[in-house]
């Protein structure tokens, strides 16, 4: 009772410190329920107009200095780097040190930061904050602190495991995503970072996220390996109600893939950051569903009930896949969102946005719980992040998955047809040599006819390929799909789910 008075007591506080209240996540769910009781204030902005007026090449002339890395003097496992204010980024965020559960503010100084060929940039206060900051990590060798993790921009975070390029990044929360009305972006307002001892092998990273919907306390234990895991907590307290209240979300870019044409001519074969969303249900199913570049705004919703597991999946690792040489997409990591404990009711939601090029994230799916406590009590998830390459601790369906996703016309035969090929994978899959007892189950929603289908084994790779054809019935309508292989009484793949726009 004492401990809990003294927190009440301490709500307001900001930055959190106190002699008497060491700091951890009890303390930073208290702030976050003292501030969703209080209406919602828009940060202001103390970031001066010499920087917000900075173009962007100014902006990218701004580097930290290495040198400078908090714990880089003391030689820790870990090291922190921050993000200046400028351009576009103008809302800064308190960044602290926390030891032995006491809080020490780190302060903006100019000495961290190299400011090239900037010049004049006037008075920068020494209360200005920074916009995020960095993780370092000795992650693909010892010689060399590799970034691990990074905190920047509303409530957006990343991370990467061994031998990967950043791609697609996770929110603490996603409100109304493709909504009417348009989406409301929370935003990490303030970070706490445990210091790491001389031997750590995680670190732990606190946050403070505000918006005028929702407050809430963040706790993520990162682990640094050949696939990356963040143990991710969070109390969630709503100011009031919204449409769509979307947990763990995931953001992609999709552009285009063997699914769908290029139809600007780029000289690579694909360009996307993941290629599919991947889920385990409650019930054990595993379920695929392809990614798409649409030319509207779609929504999509995989109702569940205690979920096992989702993610957003690049699953094609090929070089030749991409060819590119800059943008290394085959080295671009998968994220699985792993629940740990019950969640209940809800549904995955998958949200994919029309985009004319390779600099827009697009793709959503995140988990919408069917039920929200009432207004004033916390809303409560943990869950673990796994960032991950396929063979390096990665997600996959324990007997056969899709690899791939074609679609097409036949121009001398029986050319008023669309053709599908769906080639599955697995160690099962490769050793049967005969499709004598093995069958493709596909379902066709209304809007097409199935024509005729075949399953037949790639003897080139070992793959087995679905090659199936529909007729459209003029309706124009979308056509929800449905396949996967079994060996009666048994299903032996992952269930391939497609929405097909005639």
């Amino acid at each position: 009772m004492k401990r809990l008075l003294l927190l009440v007591a301490l709500i307001g506080i900001s930055p959190l410190h106190a002699d008497d209240v060491p700091f951890d996540f009890e303390v930073l769910q208290y702030k976050a329920k003292a501030l969703a009781a209080k209406p919602y204030t828009p940060p202001a902005s103390p970031v001066p107009e010499s920087l917000r007026k900075l173009s962007y090449d100014q902006y990218r002339d701004i580097r930290f200095n290495p040198d400078s890395s908090w714990w880089k003097r003391e030689q820790l496992p870990f090291q922190l780097q921050f993000f200046h204010p400028g351009f576009l980024f103008n809302q800064t965020v308190q960044i602290s040190e926390v030891q032995k559960g006491q809080v020490k503010p780190i302060a903006y100084s100019k000495n961290f930061f190299n400011f090239g060929a900037n010049r004049d940039l006037g008075f920068l206060p020494g209360d200005m904050g920074f916009t995020g900051l960095r993780i370092h990590y000795a992650l693909n060798t010892s010689e060399y602190l590799d970034e691990l993790a990074v905190f920047q921009g509303a409530s957006y975070f990343r991370a990467l495991g061994k031998g990967m390029r950043y791609g697609l990044s996770a929110r603490g929360l996603a409100i109304n995503t493709a909504e009417p009305g348009g989406e409301e972006f929370p935003v990490f307002e303030e970070f706490w970072i445990e210091k790491p001892s001389a031997n750590a092998k995680q670190i732990t990273v606190y946050a403070l996220l505000d918006s005028p919907s929702v407050a809430g306390a963040y706790r993520f234990i990162i682990t640094p390996g050949p696939s990356t895991v963040m143990t991710v907590k969070t109390a969630l307290y709503r100011r009031k109600d919204v449409a769509v209240f979307g947990v763990a979300p995931l953001t992609s870019m999709f552009w285009f893939g063997e699914n769908n044409s290029n139809k600007d001519e780029d000289l690579r074969p694909e360009v996307h950051d993941s290629d599919g969303l991947l889920m385990e249900r409650g019930t054990g199913e595993w379920l695929w569903r392809p990614l798409n570049n649409p030319k509207a705004i779609r929504s999509v919703s995989f109702s569940d009930e205690n979920p096992r597991g989702f993610g957003l999946v690049q699953r094609d690792r090929r070089f030749e896949s991409y060819e590119d040489l800059e943008a290394h997409y085959n080295e671009r990591p998968s994220t699985w969102v792993e629940p740990i404990g019950l969640w209940g009711a809800g549904s995955v939601r998958l949200v994919e946005l029309p985009t004319p090029d390779e600099t827009n994230d697009n793709i959503v799916a995140f988990w919408v719980p069917a039920k929200l406590p009432p207004i004033g009590e916390p809303l409560k998830f943990e869950y673990n992040l796994h960032w991950f390459i396929e063979g390096q601790g990665g997600r996959k369906p324990p007997a056969g998955y899709a690899v791939s996703t074609r679609i097409g016309r036949s121009h001398t035969n029986e050319a008023d047809l669309v053709r599908f090929w769906v080639d599955f994978d697995g160690p099962y899959l490769n050793a049967q040599k005969s499709a004598r007892d093995m069958s493709a189950n596909i379902s066709v929603g209304s809007g097409a006819t199935l024509v005729h289908q075949s399953l037949e084994k790639n003897p080139f790779n070992g793959t087995w390929r679905v090659a199936f054809a529909l007729r459209p019935d003029g309706s124009g309508r979308p056509v929800e799909l449905r396949c996967f292989l079994q060996k009666p009484p048994h299903i032996l793949t992952e269930t391939w789910s497609y929405l097909w726009n005639p």
